[in-house]
């Protein structure tokens, strides 16, 4: 009889995945505090700390849109980390530990993504020591899963796997379009928080913004100097997030074989994407149609590949295995 000796340690990091699995939790928990604690009108401590007031005595200003319009950038970032947590858990559960080369690579393309916009804050001169913390936190974690995974995957092992497309369709198929509009989504989203980060290490601010909150660039550094660094963060911090979001979207559309369980992750993850950030705007009165549309049009435009590739997908006999 074959007696089992492996330790606990050995049993969670041999393969890699758990290491990516923890990585998925603690973020869609923080992405979970993050909206919690924005809903509820809270700032961090260590907000509170560097502009020298609460979320309570900044919102006696025009009317609590400077206020709102902060905890709008956060409980956006909020959705992102969840929406990238539940895509590494997927990615680890599924591609990765069916030893595929791509998912490995996948890892390290969004990962070096994600954890390199925190310098962005370079750019506005802010730094979140809590983020800071939590990278530093993190990113131990994210090698080793890494490092352990690499011996496992099997297959071509270098970054031109990702390359290489899984599904064929024909572009007028209605698997075809639904294919396209995925991908098309996904790019959307990359080029969207790319913008966002570069528009937060810059300018910051787009006009809608400063309309919304009826006040000028100048009229916030009156009121707290600090105020456009901290914004100018949270903003970054999103389009960080988004960004990383459209990389593993289209990676995983492009790579994957179709099946069950990405579509049903893709459903979940990119929903709670959008809501958090177009419902946000709902919640606090930012309703200007011009700023929203993008993200409206990226919202249909993924339902529409949605169900334009269900029956494909998740069928019991899906394109790839005929």
């Amino acid at each position: 009889m074959h007696r089992e000796n492996r330790g606990i340690v050995s049993a969670f990091i041999s393969n890699g995945i758990f290491p990516f699995i923890l990585m998925g939790i603690i973020l869609i928990l923080t992405g979970i505090f993050l909206i919690t604690q924005s809903i509820m009108g809270k700032f961090l401590p260590h907000d509170i700390e560097s502009l020298g007031m609460s979320a309570a005595q900044l919102s006696v200003f025009n009317n609590g849109t400077i206020v709102n319009f902060m905890f709008h950038d956060r409980i956006s970032f909020g959705g992102s980390l969840i929406a990238v947590g539940l895509l590494y858990m997927w990615l680890a559960e599924f591609p990765l530990r069916n030893k595929e080369a791509w998912a490995w690579w996948l890892f390290l393309l969004s990962g070096m993504y994600g954890f390199g916009s925190f310098l962005s804050y370079i750019g506005y001169g802010y730094f979140d020591l809590w983020h800071a913390v939590g990278t530093v936190c993190l990113l131990p974690i994210y090698f080793l899963g890494l490092i352990c995974s690499y011996r496992y995957i099997e297959g071509e092992k270098n970054i031109r796997c990702l390359l290489k497309r899984k599904n064929n369709y024909k572009f007028k198929s209605k698997e075809g379009i639904g294919n396209f509009l995925l991908l098309f989504t996904s790019a959307g989203l990359f080029l969207g928080g790319a913008v966002i980060m570069i528009v937060g290490m810059t300018s910051v601010f787009v006009p809608q913004d400063l309309e919304y909150m009826q006040i000028n660039v100048c009229g916030l550094e009156e009121i707290n100097r600090k105020l456009i660094p901290i914004i100018a963060h949270d903003r970054a911090s999103f389009g960080g997030g988004l960004a990383t979001i459209g990389i593993m979207f289209f990676f995983s559309i492009y790579c994957s074989p179709s099946n069950k369980a990405l579509w049903q992750i893709l459903a979940v993850s990119i929903s709670i994407g959008f809501y958090a950030a177009i419902g946000v705007h709902f919640l606090i009165g930012y309703l200007n149609f011009s700023h929203i549309a993008p993200a409206y049009f990226g919202l249909i435009a993924f339902y529409a590949g949605l169900f334009l590739s269900y029956e494909n997908m998740c069928s019991k006999k899906n394109a790839n295995e005929k």
